[in-house]
């Protein structure tokens, strides 16, 4: 029970990723406020917890709306009291050649990775340093560190989370508070789907051609596993993790030796 008496936040909480984090984060003592836009995802989650015998709250939010962030901040004061620990999960993937990205697709996909990444760590890391100590895990992508065809607003939204974590870690490196981000490769949760399903509209291609084709990127020929993103971000919670700060820390199967 390495995080017995810490309290969590986790955004994009409802499913995939975010409620792997969540699950791995109650097990190992925390008490969790799980955080979504849809309100049925977050509630399933929290109930799934509470039924395992963890505690846990849901709370639905747009990490894009300063008022909802603040609706988030209120929740998370009457249920858990402080924020020991916020793992920025919400995102959104997206694909298409440069030619076809519009200004408003560009803005949407900035302003949930980039400013909702920004707007939650500004409203709970003060609190974190008053107190000494705190843990931001801001989960990224392996897009972060690499470009690809096809990517260029996903990839520079999750370069501009890599740009933030390191000038805030290097802000907050003598405050108790570390501030770290997660670079997985493909995991397999709904938003690879998606994009399964996005190629092959695009581009008439089999399902599972698509699909082979991606688990070919990694030098394991698989997916990852939500369960293994949730392991690692649980890792740099521990409070004896103290000393890994302002890192991106790949999780791809070997694919970027970096």
């Amino acid at each position: 029970m390495i995080l017995a008496g810490k309290k969590a936040v986790v955004t994009g909480a409802g499913k995939g990723i975010g409620a792997a984090v969540a699950r791995s984060l109650a097990a190992a003592g925390a008490e969790v406020l799980v955080a979504a836009r849809t309100r049925s995802d977050v509630e399933r989650v929290a109930a799934g917890l509470a039924a395992d015998g963890y505690t846990a709250w849901a709370e639905s939010c747009d990490v894009t709306d300063p008022a909802q962030i603040a609706a988030l901040g209120r929740a998370a004061a009457e249920h858990l009291g402080q924020v020991d620990i916020l793992v920025n999960n919400a995102g959104i993937a997206h694909s298409a050649p440069l030619k076809a990205i519009s200004l408003n697709t560009w803005n949407r996909i900035f302003a949930v990775n980039v400013t909702g990444t920004f707007l939650c760590t500004q409203a709970f890391v003060p609190g974190m340093v008053e107190r000494g100590w705190g843990r931001v895990v801001n989960v990224a992508s392996i897009a972060g560190r690499a470009g690809a065809p096809y990517i260029a607003a996903y990839s520079a939204s999750k370069h501009a989370v890599l740009g933030f974590t390191r000038s805030v870690a290097a802000e907050m490196a003598a405050s108790g508070v570390t501030v770290n981000a997660v670079c997985p490769g493909y995991v397999d949760t709904d938003m690879t789907r998606d994009s399964v399903e996005r190629i092959v509209e695009k581009t008439g291609r089999a399902a599972e051609q698509v699909t082979e084709a991606i688990r070919r990127t990694s030098p394991q020929n698989r997916l990852l596993d939500p369960e293994e993103v949730a392991y690692l971000v649980l890792s740099l919670c521990d409070p004896r993790a103290k000393g890994i700060n302002g890192q991106a820390i790949v999780q791809d199967g070997g694919s970027l030796l970096a």
